[in-house]
Order: structure tokens, then sequence, then C-alpha cells
């Protein structure tokens, strides 16, 4: 992303206040944001935070001699890799729908080849006025495409559709389109996330610390790589992240049938969840009481999936290990004959299951090691998707 160029169009929507956190995060993301306003959207956030936050010069207008971008308007749309017009109120859409380019951010919409993101943001009635519904598929035909609306409480107090759509999935949606052209273009990827939670009753249930966050790294820096993902989550707090294809199952033998529906043309399997490896035998119907009794709880063991699903071109596991680490991990990677496997240390608390960061071990089928420092978890993903890129150049 640090070469990928975003022209981010603020219009004047109450939400425009959310345009700053939409590039505060894409340009933690390494992208470069050109940010162009409308007089209206001034009035509501002020161009000089959105320059504190980019790093970059703001257009405002097309007589601003002082933005070299100013002088001659189509320098903008040639820059960019992706036009994303956030918030899009119903007059700006309206605009662009009849090729009217009366401002900066219009006539930078016209002139650019660059694809364009559209995150809607107006009151509901505007919304759903028949002349809004117009121009949108008037947008669509032209190949543009669109985040949100969302429903909920609106500006003026009501509630129904028109709000803003999270930040997050703008953002996921938005770099998944940056690396449309990615070393992973076209590739199919279906990777596990989470803990699987095998019932007791209706309440209780054996399950791990597992949050799903190396997962959802994996799942986020492939589709950023051009990847068509599969996500199969079990359980997690996290937000469901934007531009791919998630499934959500509880048990391991739901897991089991989601990968095996999945999995059936994908390209490359990695197995990021913690699978419980033992279910309870019954699952009583009704809520167990308490007794003056010990609690006899039989279990069985589950169906491991990559010893199952072997027809994957390129799989991947994963070793959380409390003893003899590298061992352990090399005994997995040759039984279940795996291209790689990630050895985790899951007795530490500042790596691993339920950690922000990890420290690991990545080991492949000809007895390479390669051992990975303390590092957040999305920068893990994108070495151990290195080491995959690599398997498929070489396959």
């Amino acid at each position: 992303m640090s070469e990928r160029h975003v022209v981010l169009g603020v219009t004047g929507s109450i939400a425009a206040y959310k345009a700053v956190d939409l590039a505060s995060k894409l340009t933690q993301a390494g992208v470069s944001v050109h940010t162009v306003m409308t007089e209206a959207a001034t009035q509501l956030v002020g161009p000089a935070t959105f320059r504190a936050i980019t790093g970059l010069p703001v257009s405002t207008s097309m007589f601003e001699l002082t933005n070299p971008f100013s002088i001659e308007h189509i320098s903008l749309s040639e820059v960019a890799d992706l036009m994303i017009i956030a918030p899009a109120t119903a007059n700006v859409i309206a605009k662009m729908a009849a090729g009217i380019a009366d401002d900066l951010l219009t006539c930078t919409a016209l002139a650019t080849r660059a694809p364009i993101l559209i995150a809607l943001a107006m009151h509901t009635a505007m919304w759903e006025n028949a002349a809004t519904q117009a121009n949108l598929e008037t947008l669509q035909s032209l190949g543009m495409s669109f985040v949100g609306p969302a429903t909920g409480r609106l500006a003026s107090g009501g509630f129904g559709a028109g709000r803003f759509a999270p930040v997050t999935e703008i953002l996921g949606v938005a770099l998944g389109m940056l690396g449309a052209n990615g070393d992973l273009a076209g590739r199919k990827i279906v990777i596990t996330a989470g803990g699987t939670r095998e019932p007791i009753d209706p309440v209780r249930f054996l399950g791990n610390r597992s949050t799903g966050k190396m997962g959802f790294a994996l799942a986020e820096a492939a589709r950023d790589r051009g990847a068509n993902v599969s996500l199969i989550s079990g359980a997690t707090t996290l937000p469901t992240p934007a531009g791919m294809n998630v499934h959500s199952v509880g048990t391991a033998a739901e897991m089991l049938d989601t990968v095996e529906a999945v999995s059936t043309d994908a390209d490359i399997l990695i197995m990021a969840a913690a699978v419980a490896d033992y279910a309870p035998e019954m699952r009583a119907s009704e809520k167990i009481k308490k007794e003056d009794v010990d609690l006899v709880l039989p279990l069985n063991r589950t169906q491991d999936i990559l010893n199952t699903i072997r027809d994957v071109p390129i799989r991947v596991g994963f070793a959380a290990e409390s003893e003899n680490l590298i061992e352990n991990a090399k005994g997995k990677l040759v039984s279940k004959n795996l291209d790689l496997i990630v050895a985790n240390d899951i007795s530490r608390s500042d790596s691993g299951i339920g950690a922000d960061n990890n420290e690991c071990t990545i080991l492949d089928a000809s007895g390479n090691q390669e051992s990975l420092p303390l590092m957040p978890k999305r920068e893990a993903a994108e070495r151990i998707l290195d080491r995959v890129v690599g398997l498929l150049s070489a396959k």
C-alpha cells in the first residue's frame, strides 16, 4: 500500500467528521491520501485536520494556487489509484450521474480513470427518493462501487436508512480494491479463525481463549493482496471484515463441514482456528442442575480438519504448543503432510492466543525454519503470506 494513492472526496454531510477517521486509517495502512473537500464540507470539518492526519495538502478550490494540484485539476484524477467519496450526499450523487463538474471534487470524479468507491450518507427520505435511486442505478451502470448506507439513528433524531457505513467497512472495501492486482490476485484462499465451542447443555460449552485475531489478520492481508477470501470463523468478538465471504460456525464439526464445502476449488487453506480436540459425548437438552455429586463428562475425539482435507494445493497449519514447540510442530507438519506450519508458544501472555502480537516460527516441508520476532499479528500475517506466495510460484 505504500505506493498507492487515494483521492478522498469529502462532501457537506454531517458525517464529514467520520471521513477524518477514514483518512487516518488509510494513512496508517501506508496509503497516500489526497483530500478534496467541497465548500460545504469545509463548514463542518477544517481542511487543516485532514492535512495534519494525512501529511499532504488538502484541495478545496479549483483556483487555489497554493496547492500544486489546483492549477491543473486533472492532476488529481491522474495520481489516483482509487477515488473514494465519503461521505457522499444526494446532491453530489445527482451531479455525478448527470456528468456535472462544477467544483474540484466533481471535476476530479469526472476526469479520473481510477475506480470510484462511494460511501453514502443522507436522510432516509432523500435516500428513498426515486430520483436518488435512479441516480444510483446510473452510477452503478458506469461501474462505480458503493458502501452503505447503514440503518440507525440519524443526525435529525430519526431512525432509518442513510447513516454513514462503519469506517472499518469502508476501509476494508477500499483496501481490497487497491490490492485487486496484488500477488494473490485470482487465487481463492480459505482461512479459519477463532475458537470452536462444544456444547454441554443449552448454556454451557467447552471452549478456549482464541480471539480470532491471527486468522482475521491473515484474511485481511490476503484480501489486500487481491485474493478471493473465504473466512470461516468460530467464536469471536471482532468486527466482521469487509470485502470477503464470511462464514460463522460454532462447533468443530460445523467448521469441518464448512471448510469441506468452501474449499472444493480453493488454491490455499490456512487453518488458524483453535479447533477443539474433544467434544462432549452427549449434549443435554436441558440445563444440567448442580448436584451434590461430581459431574462426569465423557468426551469424544473430534475429527482433525487438516487430516481430513488433503486435496487443496497448499495447506498451512498452526501449532499452538506450551512445550517442545519446534519438535511438536515438526510432528504435525509431517503427519498432516502440510506445506507450512506456524508454531506458537501459548505459554506467553504477550504473544499468540489472545494477544495483539505474535512471535512465531514458520516451518516448511523441506525442513527450513524462519523465526519471526515479536510483531503485530498483521505483520506476521504478511510474512506468512509471503511464504505462501513463494510456494505458489514454485508450484
